[in-house]
């Protein structure tokens, strides 16, 4: 095997994306052959003895792609400190595998979960703009001011959103529905969007990933993601990476 960096390593054998890895290795979590390794850049090539948080790590062959339609009350995390039930508890693989990006803990809808760190990698590097769209019901009523706010960047406390599509489902005084898709991931953005523009997001869900929308997956159920589905997402040019679901 061609030496590579630790953290592509970690990455590739699920344990998290690579900039998890990174923040790992940074916090002295990582021992390469009983060596505590602090420096992301240390170059393995998977002959030695690798353990995150003294437990082994071992490269794996079978990568895998899920889909998951996480519902309210689930933490986008492998593991919660505070013991509450995470997507992984919904997905009933016996390979290690973790969410792409987060999900609030109130909030639905689809999220991404993997072992396979490329595909991560690729997925959550800024310069692809994965599109996310979501389905919110709000309070009131949103103006046609407030729409081209959301349309053109809006401030949210010191950072200002790229452009948004914003789409009205339906319109009341009291409540509507608004689509929005965007392709940042900040700390609950959506949420703090629409509070900039006066309203209140009563609920939230993720209702398409790039082209892959939520129609047909339960609330709860996971599936895996086509070979065709992984390319729409990532691109052609990584056609290398393969759909887990032998298709």
């Amino acid at each position: 095997m061609t030496k590579i960096r630790l953290q592509k390593y970690l990455a590739d054998a699920g344990v998290a994306s690579r900039r998890k890895c990174e923040e790992f290795i940074a916090s002295g979590l990582v021992e390469v052959n009983g060596v505590l390794i602090t420096e992301p850049g240390t170059k393995v090539d998977g002959t030695e003895e690798i353990k995150l948080k003294g437990k082994s790590v071992k490269l794996t062959h079978k990568k895998i792609h899920i889909l998951l339609n996480k519902p309210v009350g689930y933490i986008s995390s492998t593991k919660d400190q505070f013991l509450r039930k995470t997507v992984v508890d919904l997905v009933g693989i016996n390979e290690r595998i973790y969410p792409v990006g987060r999900l609030d803990y109130d909030t639905s809808g689809l999220i991404i979960l993997t072992n396979d760190g490329e595909f991560a990698n690729i997925l959550m590097h800024p310069r692809y703009e994965t599109d996310k769209t979501y389905r919110a019901v709000i309070k009131g009523k949103l103006s046609g001011n407030e729409t081209r706010m959301l349309e053109n960047g809006i401030d949210i406390g010191g950072f200002i959103t790229t452009p948004a599509k914003v789409r009205i489902v339906r319109s009341e005084e009291k409540k509507s529905i608004v689509e929005i898709t965007i392709h940042e991931g900040k700390n609950r953005q959506v949420r703090k969007m629409f509070q900039a523009a006066g309203h209140t997001v009563v609920h939230l869900k993720r209702v398409a990933i790039g082209e892959i929308s939520i129609e047909g997956l339960e609330e709860g159920k996971w599936r895996y993601l086509s070979k065709k589905e992984i390319e729409s997402l990532i691109g052609s040019q990584f056609a290398s990476i393969r759909e887990s679901s032998g298709d």
